[in-house]
């Protein structure tokens, strides 16, 4: 009997299809290509929250509810990223402060 070492990541899919469906695998990104997507998307939600303050304040927006909300939307995604840095930096400190 063979004995197979354990591959823990990344995790593999070996399932067919009986149908006859054919999906390529996808790509395993890293944590570091999700969180330059997680920055880049938070940059875009404040650009899009300037764009529509600077139109509201031109008087070029009819319902300002579309503010609030892209507002919002910025405002959340820079309190996660926040919270992500702290997070972060209290991790590497407490490694830091850990004895070898």
């Amino acid at each position: 009997m063979e004995i197979t070492p354990l591959e823990m990541t990344p995790v593999r899919m070996s399932a067919h299809s009986h149908l006859g469906e054919a999906k390529e695998a996808e790509p395993v990104k890293s944590f570091g290509e999700f969180l330059v997507d997680a920055l880049k998307k938070t940059n875009e939600l404040q650009l899009e929250s300037d764009k529509m303050n600077a139109a509201l304040a031109a008087g070029r927006v009819e319902d300002i509810s579309q503010v609030v909300v892209a507002s919002q939307k910025a405002e959340i995604a820079i309190q996660l990223a926040l919270q992500l840095r702290n997070r972060a930096t209290s991790a590497y400190q407490e490694i830091m402060r850990m004895q070898v």
